[in-house]
């Protein structure tokens, strides 16, 4: 259902245009993980003009709406501001805004600017409401792209009664209702060294393939209803640097994407069980995450026509210790690639939908 304000085509068109503004504004900034200060003085320069009270730790800016109420319980409405290094694949300047065909090019264009700039609009459009069932949080936080301490995991304690978390990132305005979490596994299977003349039974390299391959082929007992199962990838192995030397170890790393039937530390104890290499792990706080599908704002979008699926990709959501959905305009095919981009119609979509959607919960 449309209300009468969204109605207003120079309504919509006015919060469109503050937004592709800003997003031109942003792109020009090179903001990659751990240097997005310049980036966020844009941001905040852009809500005071607008007259919100800006609050910054470090390299984040959030702001809360004008009427907030501490008795009350908020929704906070986040995305990054930090993006990747330009791929060598690019044809265009990645920090040179370009408006063309419906599109806006750049670097975090479309991961997760579009994002940002749409979630802005709608903070505004809520901001000086009254008699809100919630309070609405924006923060627009940085080092998402390599799960920093400094961005939300370091804001979110400041943040006042956050109730539930809408992680701004490309999904085409559907409703990621469930996301996998990522653990890192460091392992070392151990050998002994020898000329390759000679027989040797205790081969590092061998040993390790024969842990791996099964690992590799374990299936989890659990299965996710929307992440499906536990998926384990080898990305790093190591191991010898002459050609008639066996080393005397194998070094190898592990992808694992967990799903909301385990913790990274259940999933990491059973991968440990089943191999006999050493295993590490680098970090346990990026779990899954997962929304129920009868929760409010999930039934307004679906209200809407929007979607639910389970997301492979992993964000802030890790981090952020309440309950969350990721939403956003932009297709996340598209992050990391070259020459990114966002159509000016998904932006359009994007607030409109975000509000409609918080109206009916706000």
């Amino acid at each position: 259902m449309i209300t009468k304000e969204l109605k207003s085509v120079n309504h919509i068109d006015e919060l469109l245009d503050n937004a592709t503004k800003l997003l031109k504004k942003m792109i020009a900034t090179p903001s990659l993980s751990k240097e997005e200060y310049d980036v966020s003085l844009v941001i905040e320069s852009f809500f005071k003009e607008k007259g919100v009270a800006i609050n910054r730790y470090k390299n984040n800016i959030w702001a809360t709406n004008k009427n907030f109420d501490a008795s009350k319980p908020s929704i906070l409405l986040n995305t990054h501001h930090d993006t990747v290094k330009p791929n060598k694949a690019y044809t265009m300047d990645p920090f040179i805004p370009v408006e063309k065909d419906g599109k806006i090019f750049g670097l975090g264009s479309n991961d997760a600017g579009a994002s940002l700039v749409a979630m802005s609009q709608v903070f505004l459009h809520f901001y000086e409401k009254e008699n809100l069932s919630h309070n609405l949080i924006i923060a627009l936080t940085a080092e998402e792209e390599i799960s920093g301490v400094d961005g939300i995991e370091a804001l979110f304690p400041q943040l006042p009664n956050v109730e539930l978390a809408i992680v701004g990132e490309p999904t085409k305005m559907n409703l990621a209702i469930a996301e996998k979490g990522l653990l890192v596994i460091d392992g070392e299977m151990q050998g002994t060294a020898s000329h390759a003349a000679h027989p040797n039974n205790d081969n590092a390299i061998v040993k390790c393939m024969a842990d791996l391959q099964h690992i590799l082929n374990y299936k989890f007992e659990k299965t996710s209803e929307y992440l499906g199962d536990v998926k384990v990838t080898l990305t790093v192995i190591n191991a010898g640097t002459q050609h008639n030397v066996v080393p005397e170890k194998c070094n190898f790393t592990l992808d694992v994407r967990v799903t909301d039937e385990y913790s990274n530390k259940e999933v990491f104890d059973i991968i440990q069980s089943e191999m006999k290499s050493t295993l590490t792990p680098r970090s346990f706080r990026l779990n899954s995450s997962k929304i129920e599908i009868a929760h409010p704002f999930v039934q307004a979008g679906l209200a809407l026509g929007r979607t639910t699926y389970g997301s492979p990709t992993s964000s802030d959501q890790a981090i952020i210790p309440c309950t969350s959905v990721k939403m956003g305009p932009g297709d996340s095919l598209r992050s990391h690639t070259a020459d990114e981009f966002i159509y000016i119609a998904e932006i359009k979509d994007g607030i409109e939908i975000y509000i409609n959607i918080l109206e009916q919960v706000l």
